[in-house]
Formats: structure tokens, sequence, C-alpha cells
């Protein structure tokens, strides 16, 4: 079974400015005269760690990570309430990707993004398809209406009720229909005490659920307070607009897809982003190649996940 590469640190890092008052933190690792590739970390608000950098050979790949507008160490961050986020759109997102890459002189690059941003690869790589060498796509997520019913509405809930009660205490019974709605009021409230106890639920909701064994660390990075603030609000911000797209668009795209190699990773018993919506993926993209891990969740760094993951960043730094 393939692992994670030894830890490595940056050669170079900056900020970029995105306009909109949006700076936005990147950095580079591995080789500078590698293959290119670009790293789009999940939430939306999740922030890169120093483990997503270990996915890729880094004597092969020029490694360009980033923090997505609002989070992580890009400013003005969403754990403060006077951030607005009415500039944070998907579209947005895209631009910035595309303004990165110009930023280092790609012409073209490998997009590598798991959960929202396996969303986000999908939008960047249908906008700009020629500026895509391979798409490796990891817990598809395409913010479908009935993908963000199952895990914030009902669904999930069957497989968690002990975890979803949680989940539902900010909530009074009577606002229990739309549960989205309900946490975007509380996450927009005046109150700091009811922001933040609306934005730890529903972060440690997610936290809790996205490995197929428990990981209590992740659980307490998820309660983390400035943490908990900008994931929750920027999620939430991002449901409320169906992910600022049309009703399944990113499936309905896919035909723009065919001629760039790709993979899609998949845990079977993935609760956060369940597998029905990568094998429609696939069936709408039948070149890429479909891997679903029997004994895998949803996290990246789950053996199976993880093994077809740095096979394929392998096997494209190879030609």
């Amino acid at each position: 079974m393939r692992t994670l590469y030894p830890p490595i640190e940056p050669y170079d890092s900056g900020m970029l400015d995105a306009g909109d008052g949006n700076r936005i933190y990147w950095e580079l690792c591995g080789n500078p005269a590698g293959k290119p590739v670009v790293f789009l970390h999940g939430g939306p608000g999740g922030g890169c760690s120093p483990d997503h950098r270990r996915l890729f050979d880094p004597e092969r790949y020029r490694i360009l990570l980033f923090d997505q507008r609002n989070c992580g160490r890009s400013t003005p961050h969403a754990g403060r309430m006077d951030t607005e986020l009415h500039a944070n759109t998907t579209w947005n997102l895209v631009e910035d990707i595309e303004r990165l890459r110009r930023m280092t002189g790609a012409e073209r690059w490998q997009v590598f993004g798991g959960s929202w941003g396996s969303a986000l690869a999908l939008a960047y790589a249908e906008e700009h398809p020629e500026r895509v060498s391979e798409l490796i796509l990891r817990g598809i997520f395409t913010l479908r209406n009935e993908e963000l019913r199952w895990f914030y509405q009902s669904g999930a809930s069957f497989l968690f009720p002990d975890l979803w009660e949680s989940y539902l205490a900010p909530i009074p019974e009577e606002e229990r229909d739309d549960l989205i709605g309900a946490y975007a009021e509380r996450l927009n409230s005046p109150d700091p005490a009811v922001r933040l106890a609306a934005a730890q639920a529903w972060s440690v909701w997610e936290g809790s659920t996205v490995t197929l064994m428990p990981d209590e660390a992740l659980r307490t990075n998820h309660a983390e307070p400035a943490y908990a603030l900008a994931f929750a609000r920027i999620e939430n911000h991002f449901f409320v607009h169906g992910g600022f797209f049309t009703p399944g668009q990113l499936i309905e795209n896919a035909d723009k897809l065919r001629s760039v190699p790709g993979v899609i990773v998949q845990g079977r018993y993935d609760v956060c982003t369940p597998a029905k919506t990568a094998f429609d993926l696939h069936r709408a993209w039948p070149e890429a190649e479909f891997h679903l891990v029997d004994d895998a969740g949803h996290a990246f760094n789950e053996p199976g996940i993880l093994h077809h993951l740095i096979e394929a960043t392998d096997r494209f730094a190879a030609g």
C-alpha cells in the first residue's frame, strides 16, 4: 500500500491580492522545475495542512497549495464576524486559481481536489479544460440538493443518531424542517455566543463523520473556535446558495472533460459525500479511471483511498 511522502516545507510562499479586499495565502513545495500541480482543499473553508504537501513526489512535482478565500491563512478570515462573504463564490475561486496559475507561469497543470475540492476542481476544469493536464478527484461532491439534504437534513442522521443530537441541539424543534437555513441565521447572529455554539455544532458534526473509524483528534480540531467559525460560516454560505451552480451543473457539463485524463477515488462508506455522486460522475465521464474503495469513508488519508491517490500522482508524474 502506498503512503504519504515524507514531510516537506515550502520553498516559497506569499499572499496574492485577489481584489475585493481578499488576500490569498499560497505556497510552493517540491521541485521548482517539476511537473506543476495545484491542490484544492475541502470544506469549503477547511484550509490546507502540511500533510497535503505529501501527496506528491517532491522530486518530480512543483506543488502549489493555497488557502481559499477567508479561511486558513488567507485574509480577511471568516472567523471574524465583520468579514463579509459576498465575494466568496465558486466562480471567484475559479478565477483565483487562474490568477495563481498565471503567477506561477504554468501553461497547464494537474488539478487535485477532494470533497468540496472535487467540486471546485470540476468547476475549474469545465471552465478551463485547456489548462488541465490531469484531474484527480476524491470524495466526489457536486452540491446537488439531494447531496446537501442527505448530510445536513436527513440521511446520515439515520447512521449517526447519537452525533445527530448534538448537531440538532442549537436549532429549536419548530425550525428543523430547514436546518441549513436555520443554521444560516445563527451563524450570522449578532450574539457571539450563538454564533460560536452553532459553528461548533456544525463543524463537529462533520469532523465526527468523515472517517470510517472515529478520530478524536479530528473532532477536537473541528471544535477549535476560529476554525469552526470559518469552516461553518463558509460552508453554510455556499450551501445556502447551492454552491453557486445551476442544479446538476457539474455532472451535466462533464462532457467537457472527455479529453482530460482523470482518476476518481471514492470510499464506499463515505457518509459525507456518498458514493452515488461519484458513480454518477463516472457514468457522465466514463474515460476517467474509477476506484471504489470498499473499506474506506471520506478522509483522504484512509489507507485504501491514500493508496489510489498516490498511485495516480506517481503515474502522472512519470508521464
